[in-house]
Parts: structure tokens; C-alpha cells; sequence
């Protein structure tokens, strides 16, 4: 319990040093706060960094079994795999995407939470009981008892594309927020500023977060993703705070639309509409269940509790706090707004306009809190990062060792020897995704619609393959490869809709008003390079409905048509 008192102990200092440090500066002075962070800011980030690395080498110091490494063992408490499980799914990615959302293009995103109870009922109470009589390692075994080799294979590769292009940009968009926080205000080209730097703390945060991991497998991971979940979350917290003290109350708050909002509309029948209450409740609910029910991260996490009702509170746990969190990530988006509302002159001139709203929350967080507080709200951010890296990591490195290496091995090793070699593959993700961190820039969109494109592209479709493997009766491999494949292809279709157009346009002559867009030249400010691109005429809140529909519409018809396999699972269908 070490960790938990330790991450209280940091939470209360940070909640009395604010207060603090707050109220020494007059509300009409906000300006006075307007510098980086300082040596005690960093002096905290490094005793962060250094206590998480201690953690790792202490749960990592008598493994010898690679069951403990990869699940602790199965016996493992569900309130902390629940917290496990937020903190491994809510990255820096979605801690710095909601207040940029909420802040530059309204609050509609929010209501993705009210899918959070059937989210519960459909994962708790249909799906959880079925994988909890399957005890795995990796969850693509459970595709080969019913599908065969094949589909295993197609599974766990799907997945290790997805993770690691998810952890490429988590630790990018991470290094970025910390090297904008450090920006000198006298720079005058600050993209430039940061691009150079950016390889450096690239490096050094894959490199701290892959070693934690490997070093302390999964125990470690979920022990300390409770340390780093409350430091993330106080420091929403923190920065609500402090803008309520400066402002005098919670005037930040919205009272009507703001006019550099999005139109956001309940419903809408232009798939253009960026983003809509039913298109946010639908994306969320069918993200939900697909990862919880075809994502290594989330069944490893499962398997590491008793049974399924232990499994059930450990989601009841992520589903509460993520609701929290998101929430309250989503009030810090409109304090910061309220409070560059009213203090302008604060803000750098190349951060104006809703375009660079993502970036708002790491520049307020290193030039307008006061010292110390910057440096927990920081570590939170890094802790943010680490707690998805690690997850990531253990996760890869149990598929790649279940699915690929051990499934081949023709001579059987001892357990210490799994250990050793886990550990080996999970340093050499690390080198992966820091190289695969450069071409991340290259996706267009704010953080939301980024994380969509490219991390979620593959959820679903994964997710299918056990839908076919333990909910259809006739499902045949040549059925369940086809749709993954039609489907995949349709979901990027949708996904890159608006570089498609422009293919279009530059192969074929395809107007893009055809498909209710335009052609837009603009030119970049730092090269003077102009640069063409199309507007998405598709939103990219129908990627995962998309599909869904496809995948499971077309292998299920396919199934149907294809011959009944001769050898069925013993493991039948629900």
C-alpha cells in the first residue's frame, strides 16, 4: 500500500501548495504568474520519475514465473485493476484532448458518458462471464480454439499494429506537451523552437516508461497506475482551482454558446457534422465494448482477478472514474477558456484561434500555475503517459510471447527464461515506438480526431473476430478473414475520407464538391510552403459504426453461405 500513501502524500501537497501559492497572488494580476517551470517544478518531476522506476525494479525483483509477470498471478484486487484499467486507457492522449475539445469546439463531446451504464451491462453481465471461463494469457487464444491458427495469428498482429501505433503517438503527443511547456517567451518561431527538441524528451520518456515495465511486469504496472491516476486527476483539479481563485469564483463557466464554437447538433443526417450527441454516445459505446471485449490491455486486466464478478467491479471501477476524470477534464477545458476570455493578453499570439486549443492545456499548466504546482501537474501528465506505456508494453509483450514465440517453439524453456525473454521484447518495443514517433505530425485533426484515425482504427475490427469466434454458431476462418479485411478497408475509407477525395481529385479529376467539400491551399508559416488538403466529408464519429456494420453484416452473411466446417470447437458458443 506504499504507492497509495505516497500518491495521497503528493496530492495534498499539491492541493495545499496551490491554495497557497494562489491566494499570495491578486486576482487582477494573473500576468505575475507568467513564467516556465522552475528548478523545484523539475526537481519534482525527476523524484517522480525516480520513485516509478524503484517500483518496478521492486515488484520485478523475485519474478521468476511468467504468469505473475503478465496477469500477478490471477488473485490480483478488482478496485485496483478497475483503477488499472482508467489509468491505461485514459492516456496523455485523452488528458489533453478533452480540455482542448471542450475549450475549441464545445462540450457535446461530454455526453459520451451517459453509454457508460449500458456500456456496464452489455461487458459485465453478457461478455465477462464467457471470457472469465476462458482463462488466458493472451486473448487471441481464444480465436484459435474456434477459429483456428489463422484467425489467432490475424488477431494478435491487428492488435500489436494498433498498440504500437497508439503508444508512438501517446509518447510523442506527451514529449510535445513537455517541451511546449518550456518554451522561452522571447522565441520567435516556437514550432520551430519545439521541433528541434522534441526528439530528445521523445527519447527519454519511451525510455523511462518502457524500462519500468519491463523491469516490473504486470504487478508493478497495476500498483502504480494508482499513484499515477490520482496525480493526473488532481491535476484537473488543480487547474480548476486555481482559475477559480484568480477569477473570484467559477465565472469561467459557460453560460451560453460560444461563438467559436462548432455547430454541435443532437442529431444530424450530414455525415459531415463533426460531432453530435448521438455520434458521441454511439462512438463511445461501441469503443467500450469492443476494446474491453478484443483488446489485450483490457482482458489481461480481467484475467488478473478471480472470477467474473470480481472482473465485473474492476469495470464498475473504470467506468466510474473515467466518468469522473472526463468530466472533470472536460470543466478544466471551459475554466481555461473563461479565464484567456478574460485575460487575453495572456496568451501567445500563435496559440490564439480554436485550431491550437490542444495546446492551451500544457502552456497554462507551465506559465500560469504557481511553482511546485506545475511541477505535480506535470508529473501527472507524464504519469498520464507512463500508465499507458507500461500497459502497453506488458500487453504486447504477453501476445508476442504467447501467440508468436511460444506457440512456434519446438524446445520448451523454463519460466525464468519466459521472464528474461519478456523483458528483452518489451526494451525492444520501446526502440519501436520512440523511432515511430516522427511520423505521427502527418495525421490531420485536432488530438480527438487523430486518436480516432489511426489508435481506434483497429479496434473494432478486432473486436469482431471474437464476436464471430464465441457468439456465431457457423462462423468459418475464410468468412471471418474476409469481412476483417472488406471491413478494415471500409473503416479507412471513412477514417481518411478527406485524403481519398483529394486522390481523387489529383488521379481521376473528381470534384470534391461530388462529395460536399473543397479544395483548401494554405501555407505554412514557418517554410512559406503551400500545402492542399480536403476537409473529412465524412466525420470521424462514423469510424467505429462503420465498422461494426460492415464487419459483422458481411462475415456473418458470409458464414451463412460458406460450408459448415467439419471440425467444430469444443468450446461452443453461448
Amino acid at each position: 500500500m506504499k504507492p497509495y500513501f505516497l500518491a495521497v502524500g503528493g496530492l495534498w501537497l499539491a492541493a495545499n501548495a496551490g491554495a497557497m501559492a494562489a491566494e499570495s497572488v491578486p486576482a487582477a494580476a494573473p500576468a505575475l504568474q507568467a513564467r516556465g517551470l522552475l528548478v523545484i517544478d523539475w526537481v519534482i518531476i525527476g523524484l517522480y520519475a525516480a520513485t516509478t522506476l524503484g517500483m518496478g525494479w521492486w515488484y520485478g525483483r523475485t519474478q521468476t514465473s511468467i504468469k505473475e509477470y503478465f496477469t500477478g498471478s490471477g488473485r490480483m484486487n478488482p478496485l485496483l485493476i478497475g483503477v488499472s484499467l482508467f489509468a491505461s486507457l485514459l492516456s496523455t492522449i485523452t488528458y489533453l484532448s478533452i480540455p482542448g475539445e471542450t475549450m475549441g469546439k464545445g462540450p457535446v463531446f461530454l455526453t459520451n458518458y451517459l453509454a457508460y451504464p449500458l456500456v456496464f451491462i452489455i461487458v459485465g453481465y453478457f461478455m465477462l462471464p464467457i471470457y472469465m471461463k476462458l482463462r488466458v494469457t493472451s486473448a487471441y487464444e481464444l480465436l484459435e480454439e474456434r477459429l483456428g491458427l489463422s484467425v489467432r495469428l490475424l488477431g494478435a498482429s491487428l492488435f500489436l499494429i494498433l498498440r504500437l501505433v497508439w503508444m508512438t503517438l501517446l509518447i510523442s503527443l506527451t514529449a510535445r506537451a513537455v517541451v511546449t511547456m518550456i518554451v522561452p517567451s522571447d522565441v520567435l518561431s516556437r514550432d520551430l523552437w519545439i521541433d528541434e527538441r522534441l526528439p530528445w524528451f521523445v527519447a527519454g520518456i519511451g525510455l523511462i516508461s518502457v524500462t519500468y515495465a519491463a523491469m516490473g511486469g504486470m504487478r508493478a504496472v497495476v500498483v502504480t497506475d494508482l499513484m499515477q491516476s490520482i496525480l493526473l486527476y488532481g491535476g484537473a483539479v488543480l487547474v480548476i482551482a486555481t482559475i477559480s481563485v484568480r477569477m473570484g469564483g467559477v465565472h469561467w463557466f459557460p453560460t451560453e454558446w460560444v461563438s467559436t464554437w462548432d455547430t454541435q447538433p443532437f442529431f444530424s443526417t450530414d455525415p459531415g457534422t463533426r460531432v453530435t450527441v448521438v455520434g458521441s454516445v454511439l462512438t463511445v459505446l461501441i469503443w467500450m465494448v469492443a476494446t474491453s471485449g478484443g483488446d489485450q490491455v483490457s482482458v489481461q486486466r480481467f484475467m488478473s482477478t478471480t472470477d467474473a464478478a470480481a472482473a465485473r467491479r474492476a469495470m464498475g471501477t473504470q467506468l466510474a472514474i473515467s466518468a469522473l476524470v472526463g468530466i472533470t477534464l472536460g470543466l478544466a477545458g471551459f475554466a481555461m477558456l473563461g479565464y484567456f476570455q478574460a485575460h487575453p493578453e495572456l496568451l501567445p499570439p500563435d496559440l490564439s484561434g480554436k485550431a491550437h486549443a490542444d495546446k492551451i492545456f500544457p502552456h497554462f499548466i507551465a506559465f500560469h500555475l504557481p511553482p511546485v504546482v506545475s511541477g505535480l501537474v506535470v508529473s501527472g501528465l507524464f504519469a498520464a503517459a507512463m500508465s499507458s506505456i507500461d500497459s502497453g508494453v506488458n500487453s504486447i509483450t504477453a501476445v508476442i510471447s504467447r501467440d508468436f514465440i511460444d506457440r512456434f517453439r519446438r524446445q520448451p524453456i523454463t519460466e525464468r527464461q519466459h521472464v528474461w525473454v519478456a523483458r528483452t521484447i518489451a526494451a525492444s518495443i520501446g526502440v519501436i515506438v520512440v523511432l515511430g514517433s516522427a511520423y505521427v505530425d502527418r495525421v490531420p485533426g485536432n488530438i480527438t480526431e487523430v486518436t480516432t484515425k489511426t489508435v481506434n482504427l483497429l479496434t473494432v475490427p478486432i473486436f469482431c473476430l471474437f464476436f464471430f469466434a464465441l457468439f456465431v454458431k457457423r462462423a468459418h476462418p475464410v468468412a471471418v478473414w474476409v469481412a476483417t479485411i472488406v471491413g478494415t478497408l471500409a473503416t479507412a475509407a471513412v477514417a481518411f475520407s478527406g485524403p481519398l477525395v483529394l486522390w481523387l481529385h489529383d488521379a481521376h479529376g473528381v470534384d470534391p464538391a461530388v462529395f460536399g467539400t473543397e479544395l483548401v491551399t494554405s501555407t505554412d508559416p514557418r517554410t512559406g510552403q503551400a500545402t492542399r488538403s480536403v476537409p473529412d466529408p465524412i466525420s470521424f464519429q462514423w469510424i467505429q459504426l462503420t465498422a461494426l456494420v460492415v464487419t459483422i453484416s458481411l462475415g456473418w452473411i458470409l458464414c451463412q453461405v460458406l460450408p459448415r466446417r467439419q471440425n467444430p470447437s469444443t468450446v461452443p458458443p453461448p
